[in-house]
């Protein structure tokens, strides 16, 4: 397993070794020991999987506020997407800057996308499944979102003409005007 740094303090993209031969492959996903080793003392406690049945549908930018922030293992098990991370921490040197990398069932890659950043993701195929650990449950009151096209942020989304959005995400205020306390420490 590969760890790498992105420009955002703390988002990293994880590349699984894959293990193949005559029959197929095999890989792991997710080492606690082997994050451990990194420095990252994660304890996951749930894993969500999703499914986006057209290309261009747009999920996000997602956050849980404290004390239900959570941080993501994001991958993409079929199909691909755009996936996107938002640093909204306070105080951080790279506040309002995005990261995008493209995730798919063919590249494996994976985001570890910490807590005091939004998240979200785009389709860039049909029928596309996301699955994602989080280290903290889904808390409704805490659920907050931005606007995917926040000209502040200024993401480069491939695919940018009429997403496919829901009411929520169509809603999300922008970033300047979102209820978000997380603190940049260093």
């Amino acid at each position: 397993m590969i760890i790498n740094s992105t420009h955002l303090p703390d988002l990293l993209i994880i590349e699984p070794t894959l293990h193949g031969d005559r029959r197929g492959w095999f890989m792991e996903t997710y080492s606690e020991a082997r994050f451990r080793e990194r420095g990252l003392m994660l304890h996951f406690v749930q894993d969500n999987h999703s499914f986006s049945a057209t290309k261009g549908t747009l999920r996000g930018l997602h956050y849980q506020l404290e004390p239900k922030a959570q941080t993501k293992l994001v991958r993409c098990t079929q199909g691909a997407i755009f996936d996107v991370a938002v640093d909204i921490r306070k105080g951080s040197p790279t506040y309002g800057q995005w990261y995008g990398v493209e995730l798919s069932a063919v590249n494996r890659r994976q985001l570890l996308v910490p807590r005091g950043f939004a998240h979200g993701f785009q389709t860039l195929t049909d029928d596309v499944q996301v699955q994602y650990k989080v280290d903290e449950l889904y808390a409704p009151d805490c659920d907050r979102g931005i606007a995917w096209n926040d000209s502040a942020i200024g993401i480069d989304w491939p695919l940018s003409d009429a997403p496919v959005l829901s009411e929520k995400d169509a809603k999300a205020p922008l970033l300047q005007h979102a209820e978000h306390h997380f603190r940049y420490k260093g």
